[in-house]
């Protein structure tokens, strides 16, 4: 069994809490509460434009997946997602590695 990053275990939790919300449509639909947008390193250019500009609209910072986000949350296709839970999403970002760099940083 290989052994899961620690950011990818924060992801897990995000999961089983329900405080990630995945795909563009649901990111999209959110007003508020967003503390951290990831994005697929295998998404598309405009799908990649389309994190920045929720980065920017929640004032959050952007992370990118590199090992396949859609392995990440269990979804097939899944590109864009974003964390509503600010000490989970502290977590991830400070349990960055190889696999998931800061791309923007952000206000909070």
């Amino acid at each position: 069994m290989e052994k899961r990053a620690k950011a990818e275990t924060f992801i897990g939790f995000c999961l089983r809490a329900r405080k990630i919300t995945l795909g563009s449509g649901a990111v999209g639909c959110l007003k508020r509460g967003v503390h951290l947008i990831i994005a697929c390193s295998t998404a598309s250019q405009n799908c990649f434009r389309l994190a920045q500009k929720f980065a920017r609209r929640h004032g959050c910072p952007l992370m990118v997946c590199r090992s396949g986000l859609e392995n990440c949350v269990h979804k097939p296709g899944c590109k864009i997602a974003a964390v509503t839970d600010l000490h989970l999403a502290k977590a991830i970002i400070s349990a960055a590695d190889e696999n998931f760099e800061l791309y923007a940083g952000g206000i909070n």
